[in-house]
């Protein structure tokens, strides 16, 4: 079989990681319009990584297109020149606001053309030339494992046919609502009915990309709302304020006499006390008695206990300490009645036999500009109670699931995850989208406008219109909690986390009113969402199970798979999939032909599905394999796969990175037939949460770059692969930490995962790598002789630093900015070739009085120029650096590295080696300051050649 020649593409080379990083982390605050807003998912992977990393994926490195002799300064500058401008492309194509801007997208669709076209002419002899090589059309792209679609989305956006497929069937409908249904309906004017109130219309004459199709889902939104206030809105019944109720608060003065609408209703659990002489009172379970942090507006509740019972009364003014605490935490609860203690057993034995209650403890309602914390009341409480839902869902709950924890409380189906009212109301407005579908059809036909397919635009309609209804879903169960901070102040949804935890005090929206949570404000937001989609080349969603299909046939493939047993998507999942199944099964059967999303496939290792812990890392192991081999036999030869890894905050230690779930997907990777030649960190979190312990300087995924292995690869052994590891990772070290390819440096933060691309491609390139006794070596131990050659390279001790720094060093590691012994820095010294007075004569000690310490960089003198100093240590050249970079930015950091152009590289590394010991000491202030070096060393650089010493540096110029 003749083989496909691929050229080398851009990101198995160089990225601009701190441009995609900082679009990725500031992505995390939109929502108006991001698709993370259509529909829930528990890992969506940020939009700017998605975009940034198919672009790279399919764009040659200019090293493999640019002519000359690779050797010269010419040609490297000219090579560098041309990544640049790739650079320049991705840094624009990642911001937010470019989102939609064809001029940006054009350039990046153009230059994925070029190189194609490229690839093609270089394969014009393949034998399936006419068939796999045509410069004509692009390669169409596939996502194997598509979750919430970020990433078929975004090659959707970058010009390919682009198929995502999951098991999951939301996931396939969550794809399908933003590649698959909008290039249907380009251009669709709405037939809606325009509500009657001007100020909720949205009036438009530009009904460009899928503009119509989401002006219908505000239009039948808001008759879907005024329908169910018909129905259902004697349940939400506003508050009458009184005299009696506004005797002694201030705040409901003005409104007495008016009638207020309802935005929330704040409940409790109770349990009858365990105390015998209390027995017959349901005590309540509650985690805070806070409703309002808001300062000057402070509100919370007090349970005043009178006649042998209680009852909520609401308080305004400063809380008093006394009064912040609830009367449940993990060990137990706490009877209001007797002050004895309630065990958790007893809670937990009492839920399991049915006998947990529930009790309104205060209405939240709408004033003007603000809102109003009322008592509860005998009325409003039992309109909660007595309502009978027609229909409930009756599937039941896991009996254990990663995550879940309602079930030890006596929750065993879906339909206990919701009160009464809830299960009425959330009916009624399903009911009401199978009507409105009817409607669509009716209004297409009378409105006389053009609809390519009128029973997929209703369907289409239909679909919109129930993932609203899951945002209601969402805010509306008995999982739902009340957030009492200034920034919030309402209902935090059912999933603020991936999982079911159980919650004691539970707020409950109003879905037909105004306030958060509402119908049709989840209906607005959906709404945003399809305006904002490309809506451009036709895509497909599909279901299909990644081990399996076929999809990934001659496609370029990036994916996010399962985390290991991070995530349990399915069962999770049914919490949204037993309603929408409700709501859609008659439109799309296929999907909605179980009665629970599938689960005996999902490719996750959770104990719970199998025998024991052992059975599930097993599965996940032959499963994910099965898996990434289908993507490796199938995936179009020309073009790396790029496949992302979430980290959990436990898999960083002492500096390495290793974990069970890691090394079982790397194991996977590799039996699957891959050589990994790169690991990209892609941080999603802002910058200040990135320093400081090991847990925080995770990134949030890692993208593996994937190449199948040669065919008759062979094994090596331990020895050898040590060898290369000596021979090739310092190189591969410096490319990273040095920026040489063109890009920034990594940051000091990101290495422990960059590293290990290179030094797995030497490992995942043979078909084994042997150990003395003939075994396989394990990607555990690979891990740890990977992540030795990284802190042997970083060792100044293995580097050609000065003696002064050497003794620095040490003494760093000892003592930190502490002080020490002047026997023992003597003794120090002399065995690392100095003196202490040689030393401090450099300007980096202290030393008197027997007492020896380092100066931190605050100390350093602001005159000092490395031209008229003649010991400079690297250790004062690179604190020197830190304050001028800390006191006057980088312009002027710049300007102090030209000054000392011949110490660049020493001090770079230096910094990195010491924010490596300052986080496994866990400093985190130290390890600042030397990650915000070398974060800014791309600049720093830049300014210095601005200065006009370019050639006086010596590595510091961005090329080979």
């Amino acid at each position: 079989m003749t083989k496909v020649i691929s050229p080398k593409k851009l990101i198995e080379v160089a990225l601009p990681l701190d441009d995609i990083n900082a679009a990725a982390a500031r992505e995390k605050s939109i929502r108006h319009g991001h698709p993370s807003t259509l529909h829930l998912w528990w890992a969506r992977r940020p939009l700017a990584a998605a975009r940034a990393v198919i672009f790279a994926q399919m764009v040659n490195d200019p090293s493999e297109t640019v002519q000359g002799d690779k050797r010269l300064r010419e040609t490297k500058l000219k090579i560098q020149k041309e990544r640049e401008n790739l650079f320049d492309i991705i840094r624009e194509l990642v911001k937010w606001e470019n989102t939609n801007n064809e001029e940006v997208l054009n350039r990046a669709r153009e230059a994925i053309k070029e190189s194609w076209r490229f690839t093609c002419e270089l394969n014009k002899k393949h034998p399936q030339a006419d068939e796999l090589f045509n410069p004509e059309k692009l390669p169409g792209f596939h996502d194997p494992f598509a979750g919430g679609g970020a990433i078929p989305l975004e090659a959707q956006r970058l010009g390919l046919e682009s198929y995502a497929s999951d098991l999951n069937p939301v996931a396939v409908m969550i794809n399908k609502a933003m590649i698959e249904i909008p290039p249907k309906f380009i251009g669709q004017i709405p037939v809606g009915p325009i509500p009657s109130d001007e100020k909720q219309a949205k009036l438009l004459n530009d009904w460009s990309r899928a503009k119509g199709l989401a002006e219908d889902v505000r239009r039948y939104g808001i008759w879907i709302r005024n329908k169910a206030v018909n129905a259902v809105g004697h349940l939400y019944p506003p508050i009458k304020i009184t005299d009696e109720m506004a005797k002694d608060r201030s705040d409901l003065q003005s409104y007495i006499g008016k009638e207020l609408n309802v935005i929330a209703s704040l409940w409790v659990r109770t349990v009858a006390s365990p105390n015998p002489a209390f027995s017959n009172v349901a005590i309540p379970l509650v985690r805070s008695f806070v409703l309002s942090k808001k300062r000057d507006k402070e509100v919370w509740v007090k349970p005043i206990i009178e006649e042998g019972t209680y009852q909520f009364q609401v308080n305004m003014g400063k809380i008093p300490k006394t009064e912040i605490q609830g009367t449940v935490e993990r060990s137990g609860a706490k009877c209001i009645m007797s002050n004895s203690t309630v065990p958790l057993s007893y809670i937990r034995s009492e839920g399991k036999s049915g006998k947990l209650g529930q009790k309104l403890m205060c209405i939240v309602v709408e004033g003007k500009n603000e809102r109003l914390y009322l008592p509860p009341n005998d009325q409003f409480e039992a309109l909660a109670l007595n309502c009978e839902p027609e229909v409930i869902p009756d599937t039941p709950l896991p009996d254990k699931a990663l995550g879940f924890r309602v079930q030890e409380y006596g929750m065993k189906k879906h339909r206990d995850l919701f009160t009464k009212r809830q299960l009425t109301v959330i009916s009624c407005i399903s009911d009401l989208i199978k009507s409105a579908r009817e409607n669509v059809l009716q209004d297409i036909k009378s409105s006389g406008e053009f609809c390519s397919d009128p029973e997929m635009y209703a369907d289409a309609i239909t679909m919109y219109l129930t993932f609203a209804l899951d945002k209601v879903i969402d805010r509306s169960s008995t999982i739902a909690r009340w957030d009492p901070t200034p920034t919030q102040s309402g209902v935090i949804n059912t999933f603020s986390r991936h999982a079911l935890p159980m919650t004691w005090d539970f707020a409950e929206s109003n879905p037909i009113g105004d306030a958060s949570g509402n119908f049709v404000s989840g209906c607005q937001l959906v709404a945003k969402v399809i305006e904002r989609l490309p809506a451009s080349l036709e895509s497909f969603s599909i279901q299909a199970d990644a081990a399996t299909q076929d999809i990934s046939s001659g496609k370029v493939i990036s994916t996010d798979p399962p985390y290991y047993d991070n995530i349990g998507y399915a069962d999770l999942s049914d919490f949204f999939y037993v309603w929408m199944r409700r709501t859609l099964r008659d439109y799309f059967p296929d999907l909605f032909s179980t009665m629970a999303v599938p689960k005996g496939e999902e490719l996750i290792a959770t104990p719970f599905r199998h025998d024991s812990k052992k059975a599930a890392d097993l599965f996940f192991l032959e499963g994910m394999t099965h898996a990434i081999r289908n993507m490796a036999d199938k995936g179009n030869a020309a073009f790396p796969v790029t496949i992302y890894y979430a980290f959990k905050q436990s898999e960083t230690k002492e500096g390495s990175t290793a974990s069970t779930g890691w090394e079982t997907f790397l194991e996977a990777v590799i039996r699957a037939g891959f050589s990994i030649d790169g690991t990209w960190p892609m941080r999603t979190e802002l910058a200040n949460r990135m320093i400081g312990s090991g847990a925080n300087a995770l990134a949030s995924s890692v993208v593996l770059v994937c190449k199948k292995r040669e065919i008759g690869a062979e094994s090596v052994s331990r020895r050898q692969f040590q060898r290369e590891l000596r021979e090739e990772m310092p190189d591969a070290l410096e490319a990273m930490i040095g920026g040489t390819t063109g890009s920034s440096p990594i940051a000091p933060v990101d290495l422990a995962q960059a590293a290990i691309g290179p030094g797995m491609a030497i490992f995942s390139k043979y078909e084994a790598v042997l150990n003395q006794d003939g075994s396989k070596m394990s990607v555990h131990d690979a891990l740890i002789l990977i992540n030795r050659a990284i802190t042997d390279y970083l060792n100044p001790d293995s580097g050609n630093f000065d003696n002064d720094t050497l003794f620095c060093d040490s003494w760093f590691s000892q003592y930190g900015w502490g002080q020490g012994q002047f026997g023992e820095a003597d003794t120090l010294a002399r065995a690392k070739g100095t003196s202490v007075d040689g030393v401090r004569d450099a300007g980096v000690v202290e030393s008197g009085g027997g007492k020896v310490r380092l100066l931190k960089w605050s100390e350093y003198p602001t005159d000092w120029d490395p031209k008229g100093d003649s010991r400079i240590p690297v250790w004062e050249a690179c604190h020197q650096m830190i304050r001028v970079l800390n006191q006057k930015g980088e312009a002027e950091a710049g300007a102090l590295l030209a000054r000392m152009p011949d110490l660049g590289e020493q001090v770079r590394q230096l910094a990195y080696h010491l924010y490596t010991l300052c986080e496994r000491k866990k400093w985190a202030e130290e390890a600042r300051a030397y990650n915000e070096l070398i974060g800014s060393w791309h600049a720093i650089v830049t300014a210095s050649n601005e200065v006009g010493h370019r050639g006086e540096q010596h590595g510091l110029d961005f090329d080979f």
